[in-house]
């Protein structure tokens, strides 16, 4: 898997996350607060498997063999 967000992107990504768990515990708690799993693990690896499908690549550093 290659980095495929840029950090902007990342950093998005794990406080959306975060703000979509945090409903679990705080404000309606709803279980479906745990989608926001997705967006921190993308943001924290770095990779979105939708973005790679898509040839969408937000990271600036351009990797070896891309």
């Amino acid at each position: 898997m290659k980095i495929n967000e840029g950090t902007l992107d990342r950093a998005v990504r794990i406080l959306l996350g975060l703000a979509l768990i945090a409903l679990v515990y705080v404000g309606p708690k709803t279980p479906w607060g745990w989608i926001g799993l997705l967006p921190l693990a993308t943001g924290v690896f770095g990779f979105c498997g939708l973005y790679a499908l898509l040839g969408i690549n937000t990271c600036p550093i351009k990797h070896k063999g891309s």
